[in-house]
């Protein structure tokens, strides 16, 4: 029975005479449990974040980047997995602009972003961008536009019923039409989800940078880092060194 299913995911093809056989021991000793395989002879585990690890029977690998990963089973609820799927994708292209928005203006020495908001705990501050004046900059006029622009934005997406259009709506957001092709589109949005996540990441690392070292910015803490590697690193943040 082993080398039989063994011979029908392709490997019979490599090992021809060790699976001839159904006493041969390497057939007998392979575990199947949790292994299949599929029209394209390839072997498909369970969880691919986790190997060996049982795959939910909620995510069954449909949506973009889905890799098994819900180790607390948050999205068993039908609802709430369109839920955090599209606030994953949102808070992924916010991540997105936010990175490059924090390293192009450091990379260009206009400051970091730690400081940039520093206006803001000033009276009668003035925001600034890139260096020139930000017209109605003070703080509770820039408050009240935010307000009504992401009021607006969300009420309008709140009223499309489509789970799909709600996370990609295309039209205006796909000026150059890459959607039009279902293969690409597809292709497109594991492209996407995979570099959101890289972003939260990285964000996530730039505050725990700032966390450690206040008022400096990612690229200050590279350089620094990269001057002297051996002592500028997470060690001297779990163990500083005295003073």
């Amino acid at each position: 029975m082993a080398s039989n299913a063994l011979m029908s995911c392709g490997i019979a093809a490599v090992f021809p005479s060790s699976l001839s056989s159904s006493k041969s021991k390497f057939a007998a000793s392979v575990p199947l449990g949790n292994v299949s395989c599929n029209a394209s002879s390839r072997f498909t585990m369970s969880a691919e974040w986790m190997p060996g690890q049982p795959r939910p029977a909620h995510l069954d690998g449909s949506a973009p980047g889905d890799f098994g990963f819900d180790p607390l089973g948050l999205g068993e609820v039908p609802e709430n997995l369109e839920r955090f799927k599209e606030s994953e994708l949102i808070h992924c292209r916010w991540a997105m602009l936010a990175v490059p928005g924090i390293l192009v203006p450091e990379a260009l020495g206009l400051g970091n972003w730690v400081k940039a908001q520093e206006w803001a705990a000033l009276p009668g501050g003035q925001a600034t961008y890139l260096g020139n004046p930000v017209p109605w900059g003070n703080l509770p006029t820039i408050l009240a536009i935010e307000f009504l622009a992401i009021a607006f934005v969300e009420h309008q997406r709140s009223m499309e019923k489509d789970s799909e259009k709600k996370k990609y709506p295309g039209g205006a957001f796909d000026p150059l039409g890459y959607s039009k092709d279902p293969k690409k589109f597809e292709e497109l949005k594991l492209k996407e989800i995979k570099n959101g996540r890289l972003a939260l990441l990285a964000f996530v690392g730039f505050c725990i940078q700032q966390s450690a070292y206040p008022g400096t910015g990612p690229l200050e803490n590279l350089a620094t880092h990269l001057a002297d590697p051996w002592h500028n690193n997470i060690g001297d943040i779990v163990i500083p060194r005295a003073l």
